[in-house]
């Protein structure tokens, strides 16, 4: 504005120096600076109005400027911590990784073990399948066995059974048929599932003598035809002395001898008297060597029947 006015007082005093020509053209040039100086006026007046925006856009600018800068250092702080912790999540999950790694190879090893194992057990397993089918077979079998066994355990009994009826049916018919001898040095028995017909040497013999006295051959026959119907018996005739040396020199020369002789003249007897089979029949001489009684010799003295049945089926059921 001084300047404005310095230009302006000396455009006065050179009008007053020149010609009106010159006057003219000073205030025509005045008028322009006039307008001029209205316009840079109003030039000023606007830009210090936009000064003024823009010292308050300035003042906002500098305010988010301001802003901006704690906003930034928030968030560098807010990424520094963040860093941090990505850092340390990623130095974590390096070490997960690496763990993981680790049991993922250990995993492998360790099924790599188990499937090892596994086979091994299933192969173990198999084998003890087959075991237990070929068990199972055996015990199959053994269990057929079992029930043919039994079937002929069963059928064993029942003959033994029947055997022993018989034995018991015969004797009660012998001990009938003898009946009339029981107080004459006879008796009877039944064990081992054999009978006994047991005659002592009074009852049969004189004193050492083979041949057969009369009442005893009267029992002798009827033992013989009560045994002639029994065709499945096994019949053995055994003569005892007692212990008495024989005195003479003829036959019997001793017990031996004399043992056997009375055994035959018994079976002598029952063969002439009844249609008892001779197949059936054995003579046996055991001399003195089976004593009865040692007080009393002469019950020694006897002849002993044993009948017995004959057992061939049920061996051979047993051999089977």
């Amino acid at each position: 504005m001084k300047r404005l006015f310095g230009i302006i007082i000396t455009a006065s005093l050179i009008t007053a120096c020149v010609p009106a020509k010159r006057y003219n053209e000073l205030v025509e040039k005045e008028k322009q600076c006039s307008e001029e100086l209205k316009k840079f006026k109003n030039n000023a007046l606007n830009f210090e109005a936009e000064a003024s925006d823009f010292h308050s856009k300035y003042d906002v600018l500098t305010k988010e400027a301001d802003q901006l800068r704690k906003d930034t250092t928030n968030l560098g702080q807010s990424y520094r911590t963040l860093r941090a912790k990505y850092d340390k999540l990623s130095a974590i999950n390096e070490t997960l990784e690496t763990n993981y790694d680790k049991l993922r190879l250990s995993g492998a090893r360790e099924t790599a073990t188990l499937q090892t194992d596994l086979q091994q057990k299933q192969i173990e397993l198999q084998k003890k399948e087959d075991a237990l089918t070929a068990l199972e077979k055996e015990l199959l079998t053994k269990q057929m066995l079992l029930a043919e066994r039994e079937q002929r355990v069963n059928e064993l009994e029942k003959m033994i059974s029947d055997k022993d009826k018989a034995v018991q049916d015969l004797k009660d018919k012998v001990t009938n048929a003898l009946k009339g001898f029981e107080n004459k040095g006879l008796t009877i028995e039944e064990k081992n599932g054999k009978i006994y017909v047991s005659l002592e040497a009074k009852l049969l013999f004189a004193s050492g003598s083979t041949s057969v006295e009369e009442e005893g051959q009267v029992a002798l026959t009827d033992l013989a035809q009560v045994l002639e119907t029994e065709k499945e018996l096994e019949i053995i005739v055994e003569g005892h002395t007692d212990t008495d040396k024989m005195a003479g020199t003829r036959h019997p020369k001793n017990n031996w001898e004399l043992s056997v002789l009375r055994s035959t003249s018994v079976i002598e007897i029952m063969l002439a008297n009844s249609e008892i089979d001779p197949t059936q029949l054995m003579a046996a001489g055991r001399s003195e060597f089976i004593p009865v009684d040692l007080e009393d010799k002469s019950k020694n003295r006897r002849i002993e029947i044993i009948i017995s049945p004959n057992l061939n089926e049920l061996y051979e059921l047993i051999a089977q």
